[in-house]
């Protein structure tokens, strides 16, 4: 009979042994494992990135608007010269390419205007804005958009908006008189007006087969008229083609302009581009 001594013996192989950990198993699982992700998950990260993305553009826009709400209503506003009655400082006319002028709002918040400055005032009475037609659509919801778009410098203010150059301001006393041979004088002195186009004046004279005045006043005798304080006294520089207060003396302020209807002083023109530059203040006085 055959004796088994020598303990108890596992029947498992040799070089095997029981509670034997294989790593190697696990690390080709691992290699080889991948990870699986709910379609809910991806589409909520693409929402939010899209939410992300939309709230940062709203906000971009909402900031340019308010700049530009301030910037249009408290310190400058784009203008287009609607005539050329200021030429050849300014240029305007039907079927040409007007000139887009930015007008200076704050400086006259701090002092009043001055002889020789070019400035935007709207239409003071009925005189100035018989003939004006409004910008704004007769439909009402578009009219109330279009307000809301002159906010921001979008669409042109709803007013009658001119351009002229202050000749005499308040307590002076203007008049011309072609038989003295003065031209336009202020308090009895006569102005020194560099920026009136003789030859131009001369053209208009002859297109207009003599119905505008060749004389040094370019116009029909009028004054002497007493500026109003808190008026001025406004001028075109094309001074035989221009419906300046002269145009207007019948009327309840003698042709003058309040300078609380004054929106502002040009101080360049920003289009077209041949013609960007600043607008000069001549004083015609000194």
């Amino acid at each position: 009979m055959a004796d088994y001594s020598g303990g108890d013996q596992q029947g498992t192989p040799e070089g095997d042994p029981v509670g034997k950990h294989d790593d190697s198993v696990d690390e080709n699982r691992t290699k080889h494992s991948f990870t699986f992700r709910d379609a809910d998950e991806d589409s909520d990260e693409k929402e939010g990135g899209k939410s992300r993305w939309l709230r940062e553009i709203l906000i971009i826009v909402g900031i340019v608007l308010v700049l530009l709400f301030v910037f249009t209503q408290f310190f400058f506003r784009q203008y287009v010269v609607p005539s050329e009655s200021m030429e050849p400082t300014l240029t305007g006319c039907y079927g040409c390419t007007n000139d887009r002028i930015v007008v200076d709002k704050m400086v006259y918040r701090f002092s009043d205007p001055e002889p020789g400055d070019v400035v935007v005032f709207k239409g003071p009475t009925e005189s100035w804005n018989g003939s004006w037609t409004s910008p704004r659509s007769s439909n009402p919801v578009i009219h109330k958009v279009q307000d809301v778009l002159s906010l921001f410098a979008f669409a042109p203010p709803d007013e009658n908006n001119l351009v002229k150059r202050v000749i005499a301001t308040g307590g002076q006393t203007v008049q011309c008189r072609e038989a003295d041979g003065k031209g336009v004088t202020v308090d009895g002195k006569s102005l020194n007006e560099p920026y009136i186009d003789k030859n131009l004046q001369t053209d208009n004279y002859r297109i207009s087969d003599g119905v505008t005045n060749a004389g040094s006043c370019y116009g029909e005798d009028f004054g002497p008229i007493k500026v109003p304080d808190g008026n001025v006294w406004v001028m075109g520089d094309n001074r035989s083609n221009s419906a300046d207060s002269r145009a207007h003396i019948d009327d309840e302020l003698q042709g003058t302009v309040p300078i609380s209807d004054i929106r502002g002083k040009v101080r360049t023109i920003i289009y077209p581009f041949s013609r960007i530059g600043g607008v000069g203040s001549v004083n015609p006085q000194d």
